[in-house]
């Protein structure tokens, strides 16, 4: 056995033997799904209320919340309502938690669904740009990170350029970040963030 592979360092042996480090962090998942469950039935509130808003095929399948515990080595919860996932047509908005990072809520747009929403979006900049919204600028739609490989803010972008992204890339990803220090107010965040994009949709 390769002992210098597995010896601890001094860091690593005192959360070895300290359990209360991961009963915390079940603590505050367990948060984080309750806040998405809210979330949740605030969302499906809202398209109830407005039955028309998206394709009847999207609206007929249910929200789910799903955890993991390695995106880059780091735990997360996500929430996809509206969620439709065909083999090249995607319309989603995901609400994400990531440990140590952010929350953020995504428009995912493919297929069918961008030749049917890319104008609209298109005509919304002005309003993304007011509320410091991202767009997928890198090459793997599955990507969530804000580095400026995977997204590119708004901010410091012109309307040549958003259309750009819009027209030329075969995917279509708007993203709004919300800091872990704004975590008392993360679910208004992500709900407000929901209706933007739906709005932008209609």
């Amino acid at each position: 056995m390769d002992k210098a592979k597995i010896r601890l360092s001094a860091k690593e042996a005192e959360l070895v033997a300290n359990a209360d480090w991961i009963l915390t962090k079940n603590v505050v998942l367990q948060k984080v799904k309750y806040m998405l469950e809210e979330l949740q039935a605030e969302q499906q509130n809202f398209l109830r209320a407005n039955p028309n808003i998206l394709p009847a095929e999207v609206i007929a399948i249910p929200p789910k919340i799903s955890r993991g515990e390695n995106y880059k080595g780091l735990p997360y919860l996500v929430l996809d309502y509206p969620r439709f996932f065909g083999k090249d047509d995607h319309l989603a908005i995901r609400s994400m938690f990531w440990w140590g990072n952010f929350f953020s809520s995504t428009l995912h747009v493919t297929g069918v669904y961008k030749k049917m929403y890319a104008t609209k979006i298109e005509s919304s900049f002005s309003e993304l740009k007011e509320n410091s919204f991202f767009i997928g600028a890198g090459n793997d739609q599955w990507e969530h990170h804000f580095e400026t490989n995977n997204y590119l803010s708004l901010k410091e972008m012109t309307d040549t350029g958003f259309k750009s992204f819009t027209n030329n890339k075969e995917f279509i990803k708007l993203a709004k970040k919300i800091p872990l220090e704004q975590w008392n107010d993360a679910g208004d965040s992500l709900f407000a963030s929901f209706c933007q994009m739906i709005r932008w949709l209609n």
